[in-house]
């Protein structure tokens, strides 16, 4: 059956990706007929309304998905295209209660005008009563016109579309997870919506186990955790998973969700010393926000020079389990964190688990960072955020128009569809060469940043 999906106008590069993820998610044959990011409305083809409501039910882009009825450039070819494809349909809504809505995207409508529409429609046989409060079913005219339709005095939109209501979708959870009203955050806690839909894309569910290596206050554990995935997660700062302990602290927001039980476990360490085996292929996803290194530089754990100071490593030895203990750091090279981040999830995914990870993007070709790969590593989908609302990115300080943040996505390819000699040539090439040693040598984002920032003071 031919269905209509109405999506909310944010994220647009992020829309296509999460329905598609959650088909996956559901086990729902979906395909798509046709989609633009300039339109809020995708159109999809599926088995079943059982399978709609199912597709739509954990969505935080989509708004709701309706049966199509009907599509046309005009009124009169809408009103054709209805008896066409539907009067075969009408008789089981005879005695149904019912409404009519009109949503104009890009345009506008006066009461008479809308009243109008609805009347057009009498030749459908609902003899059932109007109820504009919980009805039994939706009626809605989609109308899509032309951008400033309105100040531009344009009569008639482009297309328009009829369709009857299934089911709405999680939108609204949104507020629940909200930032705002979270007990325990931090100036790097990832946005609510971009945390559920990165959970989705990398298809959290029950029974599954996600991990981010770079957990903070705990943004993307909670998301999976919300879609009924055990979440794990560990940080090179302890301080930042302990905050204040209680409430004031990443398991205190786990609690204060009710989603205690699906915490795995919290940890200090990086992905260089990381108490996880690398022979044992156990996540079912990695979503993470990795540092960019903007604000401050990257580190690992360590010391630039043991030998000039061994006293350093006596010290780690002597007090690494004192609970106010904090480990030695050392410069880290940002393309060697995107390889190690690679690396770990093609060691440590199951086949056909998924990392999701952000980076950063930029509009000047010199500052481009290229999606990296891996043998290893299917790459599923790249999703452009415009604005800067990653949580590496300070926008006091960020140049106006410089650096989009992208979600990219992969999946881990079951060993019999690796390629052997590609996987070969990738483990016996040399390790990424770190010239320098201190943060901006290390870390050619940081350094082309901050001159394109310099530049446009």
């Amino acid at each position: 059956m031919d269905l209509l999906i109405k999506f909310a106008q944010t994220h647009e590069s992020f829309r296509l990706a999460e329905i598609e993820a959650l088909a996956v998610v559901e086990g729902v044959d979906l395909t798509v007929i046709d989609y633009s990011d300039q339109s809020p409305l995708c159109f999809v083809r599926l088995p079943s309304v059982e399978a709609a409501q199912r597709l739509i039910r954990r969505s935080v882009l989509a708004q709701s998905i309706h049966e199509l009825w009907g599509t046309g450039t005009t009124l009169d070819e809408l009103h054709d295209s209805v008896k066409e494809r539907t009067c075969h349909l009408w008789p089981e809504y005879k005695e149904s209660s019912f409404k009519f809505s009109i949503d104009s995207y890009q345009g506008a409508r006066s009461n008479g005008q809308r009243l109008s529409i609805i009347n057009s429609f009498h030749y459908l046989p609902f003899e059932g009563p109007i109820r504009m409060s919980h009805p039994d079913h939706v009626f809605t005219v989609f109308e899509l016109w032309p951008y400033d339709s309105v100040p531009l005095g344009i009569e008639n939109p482009d297309r328009i579309h009829f369709g009857r209501f299934i089911a709405a979708s999680s939108r609204d959870v949104i507020l629940k997870f909200d930032l705002k009203k979270r007990g325990y955050i931090s100036t790097t806690s990832m946005d609510s919506e971009l945390s559920l839909v990165t959970a989705n894309i990398a298809l959290a569910a029950p029974g599954k186990l996600f991990y981010d290596p770079f957990v903070g206050t705990g943004s993307f554990p909670i998301a999976c955790a919300h879609f009924g995935a055990m979440g794990w997660g560990s940080d090179i700062d302890g301080r930042s998973m302990r905050g204040q302990g209680g409430r004031k602290s990443l398991p205190g927001n786990f609690l204060q969700y009710g989603l205690a039980a699906c915490l795995g476990d919290v940890f200090a360490a990086d992905l260089t010393h990381t108490p996880i085996k690398r022979d044992r292929r156990i996540w079912d996803g990695i979503v993470c926000d990795p540092p960019y290194g903007v604000r401050e530089g990257l580190r690992v754990l360590g010391v630039r020079d043991p030998e000039k100071t061994p006293w350093l490593i006596q010290q780690g030895v002597k007090n690494a389990l004192l609970p106010d203990f904090v480990p030695p750091k050392k410069p880290y090279s940002f393309l060697a964190m995107l390889d190690d981040i690679l690396v770990f999830a093609a060691e440590t995914l199951v086949d056909n688990g998924r990392l999701s990870f952000w980076m950063p993007t930029a509009n000047d070709e010199e500052q481009e960072i290229p999606v990296p790969s891996h043998p290893c590593l299917e790459l599923v989908v790249v999703c452009i955020q415009p604005t800067s609302t990653s949580k590496s990115i300070d926008p006091q300080v960020s140049p106006a128009g410089s650096v989009y943040p992208r979600l990219i996505t992969y999946r881990r390819l079951p060993d019999n569809s690796v390629s052997q000699s590609a996987l070969t040539a990738y483990e016996t090439q040399k390790d990424v060469v770190s010239l320098g040693t201190t943060a901006d040598e290390l870390n050619p984002f940081r350094r082309g940043y901050f001159r394109k920032f310099e530049a446009e003071e």
